[in-house]
């Protein structure tokens, strides 16, 4: 109980920050597009007002909305993926729920990806921040820091395809094969999804769903504000709904960050 205690006191003096890791959800929110002979893409998210202190309740404020579960900052659950489809524990209504909530490693690859949109993450490149910060422990989350998320009040800069595909950083097969190594419950990005723009074309095809859902791990995509994460010692909340067979959902991503 000491433990808590003394998160309890630092997040009511502030020593405890809690850091919003979350886009916007709302119409404009940027959602992925994929070519129309693979996939059927999620609709744009809508917000209908039921009432707002109006004669259909004089009271009260409510909408009902119309959105997919992979939109905006979300959770990628293992059924998600073809490769994860038979765990009992897979989806978002059944999965444990001491993994959404974990210590966070925080990749910087920012200066990388500002001179290159396609930069890839291998594993090499996790070794050696290992060697700086520690090996990554397993149970706790791996995310790679881009400051894409500066993009995200754009739908094309966000999404940055042209005529050769959507082009953003993302992981190698080798990078999520030594995360899932290393005991990592999941893996996150600041991207529109967990793996690169060109993914597509990796083999296996998009690793970090094929790889992470195969081995019953989870996803985070259009995570914000990892800049503000140190690179080690932060907490990450990512709570999904808990919807009926859920394949993912939108999360409000929390960081708790010692100051």
């Amino acid at each position: 109980m000491s433990a808590l205690k003394e998160l309890a006191d630092g997040l009511l003096s502030g020593n405890v920050e809690v850091v919003d890791l979350a886009a916007p959800l709302g119409p404009d929110t940027p959602l992925l597009k994929l070519p129309p002979e693979l996939a059927v893409d999620t609709p744009k998210i809508e917000i209908h007002k039921i009432s707002e202190y109006d004669s259909n309740g004089p009271f009260w404020a409510w909408n009902w909305l119309k959105i997919g579960e992979h939109s905006g900052t979300h959770f990628d659950a293992p059924t998600h993926w073809i490769t994860g489809k038979d765990y009992a524990n897979g989806t978002t209504d059944r999965l444990p729920v001491q993994k959404v909530v974990a210590p966070v490693c925080v990749i910087d690859c920012s200066a990388e990806t500002a001179k290159d949109p396609d930069f890839l993450l291998t594993a090499d490149g996790v070794k050696a921040w290992e060697q700086e910060h520690g090996e990554i422990e397993p149970g706790s989350w791996v995310v790679m820091r881009t400051d894409w998320h500066k993009r995200n009040g754009s739908e094309a800069e966000f999404l940055n395809a042209d005529e050769t595909g959507p082009h953003s950083p993302g992981p190698t097969v080798d990078c999520i094969e030594h995360i899932v190594a290393r005991g990592a419950a999941g893996w996150g990005t600041e991207c529109i999804g967990t793996d690169a723009g060109q993914a597509g074309g990796m083999e296996p095809p998009f690793p970090a769903h094929n790889i992470l859902h195969k081995n019953e791990r989870y996803g985070l995509a259009s995570l914000c504000n990892l800049d503000k994460l140190p690179p080690k010692g932060a907490i990450l909340i990512v709570a999904p709904l808990k919807i009926v067979n859920g394949t993912g959902s939108p999360v409000r991503a929390l960081a708790l960050v010692s100051r």
